[in-house]
């Protein structure tokens, strides 16, 4: 079963556009070889952080939507963002979740609206 996974990555802004797009080849590089195949890349470009982190207070801000059917592509991919040095902030969220939860809440919604019309 292919899970959907979206990967919130914020880079150093004081990288070079070379070194910028050097570390996103890296990050889509590990999720091919873990097993996952990129959906979408959004680039934020750069945005203000609203609290200084490691004395920055501004980052380069990637969403990256992906997919895999092996469990361990996210805990993989983590545990090399996490050593990758322009990688300022990351997050890996499990996207199905989301989608099931708005499902199960409209069917409520709908079986609430049918009770109370009868």
């Amino acid at each position: 079963m292919t899970v959907k996974y979206e990967l919130a990555l914020v880079l150093n802004a004081r990288l070079e556009e070379e070194a910028k797009n050097a570390a996103l080849e890296k990050v889509k590089g590990y999720i091919a070889d873990f097993g996952g195949k990129i959906a979408n890349i959004d680039d934020w470009g750069k945005k203000r952080f609203a609290y200084e982190i490691n004395k920055m207070k501004e980052g380069f801000y990637y969403f990256i939507q992906f997919e895999s059917e092996d469990k361990k592509c996210p805990n993989e991919l983590e545990a090399h963002l996490r050593i990758m040095e322009p990688v300022v902030r990351y997050l890996i969220v499990k996207c199905e979740e989301k989608v099931k939860a708005k499902k199960k809440k409209a069917r409520v919604n709908t079986e609430q609206e049918t009770e109370t019309q009868v």
